[in-house]
């Protein structure tokens, strides 16, 4: 199993895991999509928005293998903003499955994550103009 070296752990200040110390004897735990839901805690949702913002910091739009990433953590993601790199080759229980973040999708559910990116592509309407 490859460890993501400098890869956050948890949600700082939180029990939030995002990665995993050691392979499972048992092998990799399956991952499946998991619905969200409105009524999601809000900690919950910090910490799904974390962990995207760290895939994004670390891999940005490259695709990765899975390795020691949280397979609950990603299970939230799945089939949304993280998308299988290959989806004919994809394994959901293989720490080797490779994966990419769906960067159009992560806009559409984590836009807070992209407000600053997002701030810098629009013109200001007045600029240029002289005020009387």
């Amino acid at each position: 199993m490859l460890k993501h070296r400098g890869f956050p752990s948890r949600l700082p200040g939180t029990d939030h895991q995002f990665t995993i110390r050691r392979a499972s004897k048992a092998g990799a735990t399956r991952l499946a999509a998991r619905k969200r839901h409105a009524d999601r805690r809000p900690g919950d949702r910090a910490a799904d928005e974390g962990f995207l913002a760290a895939l994004i910091e670390y891999f940005g739009e490259d695709a990765f293998p899975r390795g020691n990433l949280d397979a609950g953590r990603l299970s939230w993601l799945l089939g949304r903003e993280v998308v299988p790199a290959e989806p004919d080759a994809f394994d959901p229980e293989d720490y080797d499955a490779r994966l990419r973040v769906d960067m159009a999708a992560a806009r559409r559910g984590f836009p807070a994550l992209f407000a600053d990116a997002d701030a810098g592509d629009h013109d200001d309407a007045g600029e240029g103009e002289e005020w009387a």
